[in-house]
């Protein structure tokens, strides 16, 4: 795992009141998280200050490289001197949270840092959530915040008409129209004669 290298400065004395004092308005001021946000800012204002040493002896066109991309970033410097007199402040102006407050995207710098992590801010069409990403000149009219786009609430399917649960009658059983068959009549006995009983009784 590679770890990330600082990109700020601790201050030299922990323990200054001076200094501890106008950390913590910058701090209230710009809605900063903590002091290494402060320190940050020192680190690039250091950094500029260093370039702009080392090109002191250089010709003009090397300088106006610097000077352009200061001015780019709405740090308004035209010589060696005025880089060396920027301040810590001078980078907090230029950060998201600032330039929306000062665009009335937001009521107070809190809110617009709130409105930046959020992700409700948007640079020319792209969000950016980093609180200290500092805005170019050319990007400040390009800041806007995020709409939301509300899907459409699907149509409610119309209900279907109920089919009734009644048992369906049953058809009657059919009349027989057939007439009734007659039963066979026992046969009845046929009367002896009278000469068939004496022969019976004779013999």
């Amino acid at each position: 795992m590679i770890r990330k290298k600082k990109n700020y400065k601790r201050p030299m004395k922990a323990f200054e009141a001076g200094r501890i004092k106008e950390e913590n308005e910058l701090k209230k001021k710009y809605a900063l998280k903590n002091k290494k946000e402060v320190w940050r800012a020192q680190a690039k204002v250091d950094y500029f200050r260093g370039r702009a040493k080392a090109l002191a002896s250089k010709p003009h066109e090397e300088q106006e490289v610097l000077f352009n991309k200061l001015n780019a970033l709405g740090l308004k410097v035209d010589t060696i001197s005025d880089v060396l007199g920027l301040q810590t402040e001078d980078i907090l102006k230029r950060r998201l949270p600032t330039i929306a407050a000062q665009k009335k995207l937001a009521d107070t710098v809190r809110q617009a840092r709130q409105m930046v992590v959020h992700k409700k801010i948007i640079i020319n069409g792209g969000v950016v959530n980093s609180p200290s990403y500092l805005v170019n000149i050319a990007e400040e009219d390009k800041i806007a915040v995020k709409k939301k786009v509300r899907k459409p609430k699907p149509k409610a399917e119309e209900p279907k008409p109920e089919v009734s649960a009644e048992p369906v009658p049953e058809a009657a059983p059919a009349e027989n129209t057939e007439a009734p068959k007659e039963e066979p009549k026992a046969e009845e006995p046929k009367p002896v004669k009278e000469e068939e009983k004496k022969k019976e009784a004779t013999a």
